[in-house]
């Protein structure tokens, strides 16, 4: 079982993003630690009584003020008996509860000109501390100093840094976690760009390259590398059509000379080299069509039908001699675009080819853009059927074909924007099917 390729994304998002929240969950105990620390500690008296006390302040009917005792204050008497506060209004005008501390006695005037406010003393039972707040009540604005439970001062710390710190922490993880992404996908945009372009080259499109703009200067230098390579493959291919082409070509007239003196020659022995020969010149010209099929090929619109019908009227006198039958039949007919030599090529290699593999009658059949040829021979196992248009690969080793010729066929096909598979013929034998792209919509016509 093969391993999945590692991805970016892990190193370029994953990482990062678990790396910045170890950073903030680590920040964030050490800004509260500091703000704790920057604060002088102690208890200090619970900010909670005042909207207490300030709900049962009234206005009695001298406009003096007037102190009602609500459930809410008697529970936090119950709770705190050494509550005390003060309330003044903005006329002045005070109120106590409790056991007002001398020290603040002559302080009380001046709470209508305060709004906030803590209060410590230095030493327990911290009789001093209190807090000072302006609140609503019944009897209008007031501010209140009062004494009452005690709370430590850092739950008080750690609640602010949690109110103020913690929007910011959800923020920065909400950013990250939609920010890096975009950021590395608008980074990484060039390199889905070029595999893009990667897989639009193949043999057919020999010469292109890599573009190496808005790629990262990190993946530059594998671009480079990779445009390098396909350069050095195309140089390896020409050369390599250019000795194939070479090659066959020399090989014509040499061939041609054996074939003349060997039909001249009244000698059995030398005569029968003759299929040996023919044999050779008919791997010559396929290797020639290989080559050509990497020139510029002649489109035009072709009549598969006629085609079809003058291939079946060269080959016949060949097939009568070798006691063989061929029989064209014509379902559909509908014009394709192509080259018609190389179409012309790839009847005739898929004729002789069923006749070469045990078939007596063939039939070639045109269906719109497309035809089959059926044979009835022995057929193609279905483990062969996509190799046999493997080059020089052959059904039996002992054969007389070159081993080139449905190799050629799937060439001539491909290159057409077609397709080409073997098939088993419902009588047995086999049937070759070739479908074209056509240059038309179908118009009926007789055949």
């Amino acid at each position: 079982m093969s391993r999945r390729p590692p991805s970016l994304k892990r190193p370029l998002i994953v990482q990062p993003l678990l790396f910045q929240f170890a950073i903030l969950f680590i920040c964030f105990p050490l800004l509260v630690a500091l703000a704790l620390r920057a604060d002088s500690g102690g208890p200090y008296t619970d900010e909670r009584i005042t909207p207490v006390i300030a709900a049962a302040i009234v206005r009695a009917q001298d406009g003096a003020l007037a102190l009602r005792m609500t459930k809410q204050l008697a529970a936090l008497r119950a709770e705190t008996p050494n509550l005390w506060f003060v309330a003044e209004d903005d006329h002045g005008r005070r109120l106590s509860f409790g056991q007002v501390p001398a020290q603040y006695a002559a302080a009380t005037s001046l709470l209508r000109n305060l709004s906030y406010g803590h209060v410590r003393d230095r030493f327990a039972p911290h009789a001093l501390s209190a807090v000072i707040r302006r609140e609503d009540s019944p009897a209008g604005p007031v501010t209140i100093l009062g004494h009452g439970k005690l709370t430590q001062v850092g739950f008080t710390v750690l609640a602010a840094s949690n109110v103020a710190a913690l929007p910011i922490f959800l923020l920065m993880v909400l950013m990250s976690l939609i920010a890096i992404p975009w950021i590395v996908r608008r980074s990484l945009a060039g390199v889905a760009r070029i595999a893009a372009e990667a897989e639009c080259i193949d043999v057919d499109r020999r010469g292109v390259r890599l573009s190496q703009a808005q790629v990262p200067s990190e993946i530059a230098p594998l671009v480079r590398a990779v445009n390098d390579a396909l350069g050095r493959l195309d140089e390896g291919y020409e050369r390599q059509r250019r000795f194939i082409a070479s090659a066959a070509h020399e090989l014509r007239t040499p061939i041609a000379i054996l074939r003349v003196k060997v039909d001249a020659s009244l000698d059995p022995d030398t005569r029968r080299l003759g299929s040996d020969v023919e044999r050779l010149a008919n791997l010559t010209e396929q290797m020639l069509d290989l080559q050509r099929l990497d020139t510029a090929r002649r489109d035009e619109e072709i009549d598969l039908a006629a085609l079809v019908r003058r291939v079946a009227a060269d080959l016949a006198p060949l097939l009568i001699a070798a006691d063989r039958s061929i029989e064209v039949e014509v379902d559909a007919v509908q014009t394709v675009r192509g080259d018609s030599g190389a179409i012309e090529r790839v009847v005739t290699n898929l004729v002789q080819n069923a006749i070469e593999h045990g078939g007596r009658h063939v039939v070639v059949r045109v269906r719109g853009p497309g035809f089959e040829v059926e044979d009835d021979g022995p057929g193609i196992p279905p483990e062969e059927r996509e190799r046999v248009f493997e080059p020089f690969h052959r059904l039996r080793p002992r054969s007389a074909g070159s081993g080139l010729g449905l190799h050629l066929v799937q060439q001539v096909v491909e290159r057409h924007g077609g397709h080409v598979a073997i098939l088993g013929a419902p009588g047995g034998g086999t049937i070759a099917r070739v479908d074209l792209a056509p240059a038309r919509p179908a118009s009926p016509r007789t055949p």
